[in-house]
C-alpha cells in the first residue's frame, strides 16, 4: 500500500494538476493523505471536488510550518511506502512504478528532478546537477541533495524519523540524513517529476542560500546533535 503526503497551504492554483498526475499512477488500495496549513483561498473545496475515496484530508490545521505540516501527514499515513509530494509540482507518467522497484531493494529513493518555472518552462534540466546530488552523510550535510518531494521511502525509515524534533531547519534533510545512518538510501539518476520553483514556494531548495554563514553552521550543528540523539534513544529503545 501506498500512502502519497501531501501538505498544502493556499495551493488552489497548481493542486488539481498535482493530483491528476498522482491519482492515475495509484491503485484502489493507496491513499493520498493532505494536511491543509489552514489555507485562506479554495484549495481544500478543489481537492473535495475530486469526491475520490482514496484521499484523506486533514483540513484546518495550524502549524504555519511546512515541516510540521508534513509531519501530520506522514503521521495519518497508514501505507507501507511513503512518497512525499508538494502541492505545486507534477509527476512523470512512471515516477511510482520506478521507485517502487527500486524501494524494493533500498530502504529511500530519492529521484533526480527537472526544475520548472510557474509556466512550467524548463529552468534547469537536472536538480541533481546543481547540488552534485549523491550518497553520503558528511556529503549532504554540507550540501544536501535529499529533496524530500523527491524522496518515497519504507515504513522504517517513517517510523524512526518520527516525530521531528522542534528544531531541525527542514524535514527533507532530517529524513535524509538518517537514512543514511540506519539504512539503505539510494540516489535515482532519473528525472520523475516537475519541481516547480516559484516566489510562493515554502523552501528553495534548488536556489543558494540567503542565510548568514554563521546560520548555516548552527543548523548543520543542531542536525548532529538531534541525529545522534535519535540514535541514542532508539538505540536503548531495541
Amino acid at each position: 500500500m501506498i500512502s502519497v503526503c501531501i501538505p498544502t497551504y493556499n495551493g488552489a492554483k497548481y493542486i488539481e494538476k498535482q493530483l491528476c498526475s498522482i491519482l492515475k499512477q495509484l491503485l484502489p488500495e493507496d491513499e493520498v493523505i493532505i494536511s491543509d496549513d489552514s489555507s485562506t483561498d479554495d484549495t481544500v473545496d478543489r481537492i473535495r471536488a475530486y469526491n475520490d475515496t482514496r484521499i484523506r484530508i486533514y483540513e484546518k490545521c495550524s502549524f504555519s510550518s511546512p515541516i510540521f505540516n508534513l509531519e501530520n501527514a506522514l503521521k495519518q499515513a497508514r501505507g507501507d511506502y511513503f512518497f512525499l509530494a508538494d502541492q505545486d509540482d507534477i509527476w512523470s507518467e512512471d515516477k511510482v512504478e520506478r521507485m517502487l522497484k527500486c524501494l524494493q531493494h533500498y530502504d529511500l529513493v530519492v529521484s533526480d528532478s527537472c526544475i520548472i518555472d510557474d509556466n512550467e518552462q524548463v529552468i534547469e534540466p537536472s536538480f541533481f546537477d546543481i547540488v552534485n546530488a549523491r550518497k553520503g552523510f558528511v556529503h549532504n550535510l554540507i550540501k544536501n541533495g535529499y529533496l524530500g518531494c523527491a524522496m518515497a521511502f519504507n515504513r522504517k525509515i517513517r517510523d524512526y524519523v518520527l516525530p521531528f524534533p522542534k528544531t531541525i531547519a527542514m524535514h527533507d534533510i532530517w529524513i535524509g540524513l538518517n537514512s543514511e545512518i540506519i539504512g539503505r538510501p539510494f540516489f535515482l539518476n532519473e528525472k520523475l517529476h516537475n519541481y516547480r520553483r516559484h516566489g510562493g514556494n515554502a523552501s528553495s531548495a534548488s536556489e543558494k542560500s540567503s542565510y548568514p554563514h554563521y546560520y548555516r553552521i548552527w543548523y548543520r550543528l543542531v542536525f548532529l546533535f538531534e541525529i545522534v540523539k535519535r540514535f541514542i534513544s532508539r538505540s536503548v529503545l531495541r
